[in-house]
C-alpha cells in the first residue's frame, strides 16, 4: 500500500493535481525527417554518405532510413543519390491546395464584406453540385439547407447557374437523377420549362432566383467556368433587401470577373 501511494504521489502536482508528461518524441521520425531536409538542401541529389554527414546520423542508420523512404515513395535513388520523391511531391500539392483554400476564403470575406451578403463558392464535379465553402454571419446569415443541395439543383441560384453551364444531355442527365419539385409557391418544376430556363442563361450573366429554394429568401449566383471546371459563386440576401439583388448581382460579376482564376478547382 506504501509503494502504491508513493507512486501516485510522484506523479501529481501540488494539491493532487496531476502533472503532464512531456509529448513522447519518436527518435527514428525525428531522424527521417532531418535526412528529408538534407535532401532538400542538395538539390543536384547527394550520396547516402552525404546525407549522413549533413544530418549527423550514423552511416548505417542513414542507409536504413533512406531504404524505407524510398520504399514508401519519399524519396527516389538515381545514380547513387537521392532526389524527393511522388509521395513529397504529394505534401506539396496539399500545401498548395489549403494555401488556396485559405486565399479563396479571404476573397469571399471581402466579397461578403463588400456587398453586404452572404457568400456562396460552389462546383459541379462528378455529376454532383457541391458547395464548397460558404462565408456568412449573424447579420448575413447564409440559407438554410432545408432540402438537399444536391437533389434541388432547380431550385436554387447556385444549382442553375452551375447546370447552365453544362450541354444539354449533361443537364438532362442531372434533371433526371433529380427530378424537379415544388419546394416553395414560388419553385419553377416543370423539367420542360427548366430545361428552357437553363438554355436561355446568358454565359457570362448573374442567374437570379427568389424564394424558389426557401421563403424569405432572394439569391443570385456568377458563373466561373475556366477550362473544363464548372463553377460559381454566389450570395443571398433576406427578402427585405431583395431591391439590392439586382445591383448586388452586377457587383459580385464584375468583382468576380477581376478574381485570378487560381482557386477554380
Amino acid at each position: 500500500m506504501a509503494v502504491n501511494q508513493t507512486a501516485e504521489a510522484a506523479g501529481q502536482g501540488e494539491r493532487g493535481i496531476r502533472t503532464p508528461r512531456s509529448p513522447t518524441l519518436i527518435a527514428s521520425v525525428q531522424r527521417a525527417l532531418r535526412l528529408l531536409e538534407a535532401v532538400g538542401n542538395h538539390l543536384q541529389g547527394a550520396t547516402a554518405k552525404q546525407l549522413a554527414r549533413a544530418a549527423d546520423l550514423p552511416l548505417g542508420t542513414t542507409y536504413h532510413l533512406l531504404r524505407t523512404l524510398t520504399h514508401e515513395g519519399y524519396l527516389r535513388r538515381i545514380g547513387g543519390k537521392f532526389f524527393y520523391g511522388d509521395s513529397v511531391d504529394g505534401i506539396s500539392r496539399a500545401d498548395s491546395r489549403q494555401a488556396e483554400r485559405a486565399d479563396l476564403r479571404s476573397r469571399m470575406e471581402e466579397l461578403g464584406d463588400e456587398l453586404d451578403a452572404a457568400v456562396y463558392y460552389a462546383v459541379y464535379e462528378d455529376g454532383e453540385i457541391r458547395v464548397v465553402d460558404v462565408v456568412a454571419d449573424g447579420g448575413r446569415p447564409a440559407v438554410e439547407e432545408w432540402a438537399d443541395f444536391r437533389a434541388t439543383a432547380h431550385a436554387h441560384a447556385i444549382g442553375l447557374c452551375l447546370l447552365a453551364q453544362l450541354g444539354e444531355e449533361e443537364r438532362r442527365d442531372h434533371l433526371a437523377r433529380y427530378r424537379p419539385d415544388a419546394l416553395t409557391p414560388s419553385t419553377v418544376a416543370e423539367p420542360a420549362v427548366v430545361m428552357r430556363r437553363l438554355a436561355s442563361a446568358r454565359p457570362t450573366m448573374p442567374v437570379l432566383e427568389r424564394q424558389e429554394y426557401a421563403l424569405g429568401t432572394v439569391c443570385a449566383a456568377v458563373p466561373i467556368t475556366i477550362g473544363s471546371a464548372v463553377a460559381t459563386m454566389a450570395i443571398s440576401l433576406p427578402l427585405e433587401q431583395s431591391e439590392r439583388l439586382v445591383p448586388a448581382a452586377g457587383r459580385l460579376r464584375s468583382l468576380v470577373g477581376a478574381m485570378s482564376p487560381s482557386f477554380v478547382r
